[in-house]
């Protein structure tokens, strides 16, 4: 009679406790931990604590993953190294796979877009909407002498240092480690060709960046910058005023003006191009990479005036004398008058 063999009595239970051990462990740490199958970003703050970390996950977490991060917490020293920072959840993503990531802090870079915006303080408003810094602290850098000076401006010129692009960049970064980067990217910007440029004009970066601050209040028409970066370039050239409207307008603070008087042209800021000769202190707002090589790329020409269509198509009539200008300046006038613009 053939004795049974005991070891194999055994052998399925164990395997049968194996595999239900495994599933356990799949389910609660390696299953996706997202609700969904989309992609999900958590930001971690400074001063954030492991239960607010539990609440932000929790809400786009399954229930049993989130299981499973709080005990790989509570096995480790997470509560008291978390990072800040903003962490990609994706939907193939399980709950050992988002700890790793918060305890190490292997962040997934932001899109921070610098705008073309026409004050400091909406930029820094702007930049931190993006980034886990306040404007408050940001603004005051771009305001602080000592910090302009450090990277090579000043508060009027700080400006000019960022380029309006999207950059890749981690959501925790400091103001410095912003301004750093800002720095970087400006000089990445201008290479040997821009910078060549620039010097076969006799200007340096900031003043074409003024000049293009001021080339892009005038038109939104890229194609028309050039000529009237050329027009604006002959009067620095003969020492003439700028006599640029959006340079009043910056002057004053009053973005919203249609019409600019004669009262308004003797306001007295170092930006009115009609009392100062050259270009002002800084830029009138951060101008657009299109209006910067349309500075740089000027048209060559003869005109020393021009003047808003009186077709209201956002161009503009060129003169190489006054007399002309004043003629093109009347039948602008004409055209704002009948529609009572003000």
């Amino acid at each position: 009679m053939k004795r049974p063999n005991i070891h194999n009595k055994y052998i399925m239970p164990i395997f049968g406790c194996l595999l239900a051990v495994l599933c356990i462990i799949y389910y609660y740490f390696f299953s996706s931990m997202s609700v969904n199958s989309d992609t999900h970003y958590i930001y971690i703050d400074n001063d954030d604590t492991v239960d607010s970390v539990y609440t932000k996950l929790s809400s786009v977490s399954t229930g049993h993953a989130m299981t499973g991060f709080r005990i790989l917490s509570e096995m480790s020293s997470y509560s008291n190294n978390i990072r800040s920072g903003c962490y990609e959840i994706k939907g193939s993503n399980g709950a050992l796979s988002v700890f790793r990531k918060l305890k190490n802090g292997l962040q997934t870079p932001i899109r921070l877009t610098v705008p073309s915006v026409r004050t400091v303080e909406r930029l820094a408003g702007s930049i931190a909407k993006k980034m886990m810094t306040d404007s408050i602290t940001l603004l005051n850098a771009m305001t602080d002498t000592a910090t302009c000076r450090k990277y090579g401006y000043t508060p009027e010129t700080i400006v000019c240092m960022f380029i309006p692009n999207t950059y890749d960049i981690y959501w925790n970064a400091s103001t410095e480690n912003i301004m750093e980067r800002m720095k970087k990217e400006s000089d990445k910007f201008w290479n040997s060709e821009r910078t060549g440029k620039a010097a076969a004009m006799g200007l340096s970066k900031n003043q074409v960046i003024t000049l293009a601050s001021i080339v892009d209040e005038e038109t939104s028409n890229n194609g028309e910058k050039p000529m009237i970066a050329g027009m604006y370039y002959n009067r620095l050239k003969k020492d003439m005023p700028l006599q640029a409207d959006p340079t009043i307008k910056f002057a004053l603070k009053q973005f919203g003006l249609k019409r600019i008087y004669n009262n308004m042209l003797h306001t007295d800021s170092p930006y009115n191009t009609y009392k100062n000769t050259g270009l002002p202190p800084g830029p009138i707002r951060i101008p657009s990479v299109e209006g910067i090589d349309a500075v740089l790329d000027y048209v060559h020409h003869d005109y020393l005036y021009m003047c808003a269509k009186e077709d209201f198509s956002g161009t503009h009539n060129f003169a190489v004398t006054y007399t002309e200008h004043l003629q093109n300046a009347g039948k602008y006038t004409e055209a704002l008058n009948r529609r009572g613009i003000k």
